[in-house]
């Protein structure tokens, strides 16, 4: 038996973080944050367990909650006080995001990272406007083009907030280009754009939807978001979004993705980000309160995986924990 190779070697306690490729640090991740224009006290979300929707005047104690664990990035997202068939609270100058992103970079250091999305401003749901006769007609959806505006108007007033990246999430296509277009003419031109270059239509989003309250009043997503079959589509998605001048390329969701990650990170040389999302964070929670799991090593290892598999910047529900921890 031919022992001169041994890998082992390299494991003892000494060399072993010597030689570990792939290093995961609270810099890597950014922590979402739920600001609720309807609360007055923050309300526990009971499918995730450790995460609150907070209202506007707590943001602020909610970021610095976040960078005293070791994190230096938020993505904010924003339950309204009224919805309605167009979505308006989203563009408006006194809207959830918009006061919210106003206070937290008025007073904190931490960078501010906000969804650009409508399915949690419009009430029915979706991630824009919708076509006529969707309601009715399962075959119909979003109006893609008429869609494009609105999100540009978004980009914008979360712009005009203060936000320092802003992060189109609906899949629709040329929302890269509507978004870098009304950025640049409203003087926001060295304001860089995270795009969901790849967000698939996935079953693990559920403890989101109740984070947010933006789940469909009718139908589902299948016709704007990724089929989970598909993966060379996934570089078709991403390299459109690059031409169209993204800055930074996000997968959602990022563990039952990772071949995507992997790709992505391959063919292109702009930053990966990965969404590790509120289902895959809910049901390592879920085993760890069975007791058939520990939490703590679970969750570092499935950060450190996404890592591995060649994400910048991962979008995570453990970030403060696992910041902490690091």
């Amino acid at each position: 038996m031919d022992l001169t190779n041994r890998p082992r070697r390299l494991r003892t306690d000494g060399v072993r973080p010597l030689v570990s490729e792939t290093d995961l640090r609270a810099s890597d991740l950014v922590a979402p944050v739920f600001v609720d224009a309807t609360a007055d006290e923050r309300v526990p979300i009971e499918s995730m367990p450790g995460h609150e929707r907070v209202p506007v005047a707590e943001s602020v104690a909610r970021v610095r909650e976040i960078a005293e664990k070791g994190v230096e990035a938020v993505m904010v997202f924003g339950v309204p006080e009224s919805k309605d068939s167009e979505g308006s609270r989203a563009w408006a100058d006194d809207g959830v995001v918009q006061r919210a992103v106003s206070r937290i970079t008025d007073r904190t250091d931490v960078y501010v990272i906000t969804d650009v999305c409508m399915c949690e401003y419009t009430d029915h749901g979706h991630c824009g406007l919708l076509e006529d006769g969707a309601r009715e007609d399962p075959r119909m959806t979003v109006d893609n083009d008429a869609t494009l505006e609105a999100l540009g108007r978004i980009a914008v007033s979360h712009a005009d907030a203060g936000a320092d990246m802003v992060a189109p999430s609906g899949m629709m296509d040329g929302m890269v280009a509507a978004v870098r277009a009304a950025l640049d003419a409203a003087g926001h031109g060295n304001l860089p754009v995270m795009s969901y270059a790849a967000k698939y239509e996935s079953a693990f989003y559920g403890p989101f939807r109740d984070a947010a309250d933006g789940a469909p009043a009718f139908g589902d997503r299948r016709h704007y978001q990724m089929d989970p079959a598909n993966a060379r589509e996934a570089t078709r998605e991403v390299r459109l979004d690059v031409e169209q001048g993204a800055d930074v390329l996000m997968v959602k969701p990022a563990l039952p993705y990772l071949d995507v990650v992997a790709a992505v990170r391959r063919e292109f040389d702009h930053p990966v980000a990965a969404y590790n999302v509120s289902g895959e964070y809910a049901m390592l929670h879920a085993a760890a309160e069975k007791g058939w799991l520990d939490l703590e090593a679970v969750a570092h290892e499935s950060l450190l995986s996404i890592k591995r598999a060649g994400s910048d910047l991962i979008l995570t529900y453990f970030a403060e924990d696992v910041a902490e921890r690091l």
